[in-house]
C-alpha cells in the first residue's frame, strides 16, 4: 500500500511530489522541508493583511533581510536531481507560505526569546505581535504548518533522507534584540560605517550538532557534503553560526530520523544577483543548482 502523503494547504505549505519515470509508489526517499520558504513579498501581504493588531512600520524591510531566500530553490532542485538521478526514486518537499516575520515554523510554539538568545536564535513569535486575536491565527497555521510535516515523516521510508535546507544573510548584525524597534535598529546596522564592522558568515555552515557536541545529522552525508563544496571552492563550516537548537523544529525532526538528515545554511548572497537587504532579492537558478549538485549527488550516494 502506497503511503498516505500530506497535500498543500493554501497560505499553510505547498507539498510537492516529484515521482522518478520508473517510480512505484513506494515510500519517498527524501524528504526537503523549508520551514522559512515564504520568501515572497505576496507572503508577507497575505498573512499581513489578516492581522489586525498595530505592528512596527515598514516590517516589510524585516521580512526581507530575514527570509531564507532561495532555501526552497535549492531544496526543490536536490529533489528534481535526485529523481532525475534515478527514476525509481520519489522525493517530497514541503515549503513553509508562512512568513517567519510573524511566527517561525522552524520553533516549537511556545519557543521564547529568554531560551533562544544564547544560540543566536528568535522567539516563535515576535515580540511586536501582541494582538491575542494575531496571536490565536498564527498559532493556528504553525499548528497546520507542523502537522503537514508530521504527515511527511510518517510517510517517508525508513531509509529515507530529511534534507533542511536553509540560507542566511552575509554577516551577523549587531541587533540586541527582535523588538518594535527592530526596522530602525536594522537600518542602523545596515549603515556604510557599521556594517563593514559585523562579522562576515561562512558561505555555508552545516548545522549538525546541539551545543553540547551531540551530532543530529548523517555523518557521511555533512563529510561528503563539505569535500563537495570545498572541491568548488567554497568555504565550508560546521555550526559555526548556529547550533542545533533544542527549541528548533529542526531539532525535533532529526531526533526522529537520527542519523539520516542534514540541515544546512546557505549564504544568500551567493544564491542571488545582487543582494538587497530590504526588497524581494530573486534567486539566479544556475546559482541555486551549484549549491543542489553536491547535496543531491551525496545523498543518492547514501541512498
Amino acid at each position: 500500500m502506497s503511503p498516505a502523503l500530506p497535500e498543500s494547504v493554501p497560505g499553510v505549505a505547498d507539498v510537492e511530489i516529484l515521482r522518478g519515470s520508473a517510480a512505484t509508489g513506494r515510500a519517498p526517499d527524501l524528504l526537503v522541508e523549508v520551514p522559512h520558504g515564504a520568501d515572497r513579498l505576496a507572503h508577507y501581504e497575505a498573512l499581513r493583511a489578516r492581522l489586525s493588531g498595530e505592528l512596527p512600520a515598514d516590517l516589510h524591510e524585516f521580512f526581507c533581510v530575514n527570509t531564507d531566500v532561495g532555501a526552497w530553490q535549492v531544496g526543490r532542485r536536490v529533489a528534481e536531481r535526485l529523481v532525475a538521478a534515478d527514476p525509481r526514486r520519489t522525493a517530497v518537499v514541503v515549503r513553509s507560505l508562512i512568513p517567519r516575520t510573524f511566527i517561525d515554523c522552524n520553533r516549537i510554539e511556545d519557543a521564547s526569546e529568554g531560551n533562544l538568545a544564547a544560540g543566536g536564535l528568535t522567539a516563535s513569535v515576535p515580540a511586536y505581535v501582541r494582538e491575542p486575536a494575531d496571536r490565536a491565527v498564527l498559532l493556528d497555521l504553525h499548528r497546520r504548518y507542523v502537522a503537514v510535516v508530521e504527515k511527511a515523516l510518517a510517510a517517508l521510508s525508513d531509509r529515507g533522507f530529511l534534507l533542511m535546507p536553509h540560507t542566511y544573510g552575509p554577516r551577523t548584525l549587531d541587533i540586541d534584540r527582535i523588538d518594535d524597534a527592530i526596522v530602525e535598529k536594522l537600518r542602523a546596522a545596515h549603515s556604510p560605517e557599521r556594517y563593514a564592522t559585523c562579522p562576515v558568515r561562512p558561505e555555508v555552515d552545516l548545522i549538525t550538532r546541539t551545543a553540547d557536541g551531540h551530532l543530529h545529522a548523517a555523518a557521511p552525508v555533512a563529510t561528503g557534503v563539505a569535500a563537495a563544496y570545498r572541491a568548488l571552492g567554497l568555504e565550508v563550516a560546521e555550526n559555526t553560526t548556529y547550533h542545533m537548537h533544542p527549541s528548533t523544529l529542526g531539532h525535533l525532526w532529526a531526533t526522529r530520523c537520527p542519523d539520516r538528515t542534514l540541515c544546512l545554511e546557505i549564504r544568500r548572497d551567493l544564491l542571488v544577483p545582487g543582494w538587497t537587504w530590504n526588497r524581494e532579492n530573486q534567486v539566479d537558478p544556475a546559482a541555486a543548482d551549484r549549491f543542489a549538485a553536491p547535496l543531491a549527488d551525496t545523498i543518492a550516494a547514501w541512498l
